[in-house]
């Protein structure tokens, strides 16, 4: 029997050549299946490592072999080849390829606080991690929750996620934006550029600003962004001088809900809702193992899923 939470046949036959086919000098590594599922089970839960069920193994081999692969880019890369064609698969009933931008913070456990800083510029482990931020290191901050990570995430029409970005808790929306839409890069079914540039981004009213808006105008991007009531003021306030209100449809609107479900799909794994890794790497490797799962999902229909 097959676990909620463990990968089936299918899909360990989507990802299985995805996966590194030895462990270096030390031979051939435990079972890929077995550690693959270990580390779902504990994104899933949010239990210590050192919990973990003995049928995964030895914990210390599974707790390794996902820092490594968060590390190497191993997740990352998986995750990139199940979205190939993803602006094919989620298209308006116009032929559009819309993305839809939110956010959310993640409350850090006490075990997420405390990693050593590293050097300026210095990557954790063979290039990977982001470099030390001096205003919230490891992406953790303050804010009025406590201590806090942001996750700020793209997501398409179908509740998938494209591409995230994390940040201090207290870190706010609308500068995140444009470094998100920079980060967007789907690659194409057969030859081909990746894509980067979607046909319509929507959001509300936190990413209301001229600049996103102006970035978005400059690369053909249609923007769906709800107006605060204050822009709105100063707008009318201005007179003539004020000019235009933003084009926005209401229609288009209301489909941006995509992404705050895809964020409740995400929050179904406990290591997501609440980080418990201390560096930004690894949980973002976490977001990552989490994010295939969704995508797994939605591309491999099982017979339990349709009935």
């Amino acid at each position: 029997m097959v676990r909620r939470h463990e990968l089936t046949n299918a899909q360990w036959d989507r990802i299985a050549p995805l996966l590194p086919e030895t462990g270096g000098p030390g031979g051939r590594w435990a079972d890929h299946r077995t550690v693959v599922n270990g580390v779902l089970y504990r994104t899933r839960t949010g239990i210590p490592w050192r919990d973990l069920p003995e049928r995964y193994g030895s914990w210390q081999t599974v707790d390794e072999r996902h820092r490594r692969w968060s590390a190497d880019g191993t997740w990352s890369r998986i995750l990139r080849a199940l979205q190939a064609g993803a602006d094919a698969t989620a298209q308006d009933s116009d032929g559009s390829w819309a993305v839809n931008v939110d956010s959310t913070s993640c409350r850090a456990h006490r075990h997420a606080a405390g990693a050593r800083p590293r050097g300026p510029g210095r990557p954790p482990r063979k290039g990977g991690g982001t470099r030390v931020d001096p205003e919230g290191r490891e992406a953790l901050g303050r804010s009025r929750g406590g201590l806090t990570s942001k996750v700020h995430l793209l997501a398409d029409d179908r509740c998938r996620p494209l591409v995230w970005l994390t940040s201090p808790g207290q870190r706010g929306d609308s500068p995140m934006f444009i470094p998100l839409m920079q980060a967007l890069s789907v690659a194409r079914r057969g030859s081909g550029r990746p894509r980067t540039r979607p046909d319509r981004a929507r959001g509300d009213k936190a990413y209301s600003s001229r600049a996103n808006r102006i970035y978005l105008r400059k690369r053909g991007i249609k923007a769906t962004i709800a107006q605060p009531d204050d822009q709105r003021a100063k707008r009318r306030r201005r007179g003539r001088a004020g000019g235009r209100p933003p084009a926005f449809d209401r229609d288009q609107y209301r489909q941006r809900n995509t992404v705050e479900r895809c964020i409740a799909k995400l929050e179904q794994h406990r290591a997501v809702a609440t980080r418990y890794d201390k560096r930004d790497y690894i949980f973002n490797g976490t977001l990552a193992t989490a994010a295939i799962v969704i995508w797994l999902r939605d591309l491999i229909k099982e017979p339990s899923d349709t009935a």
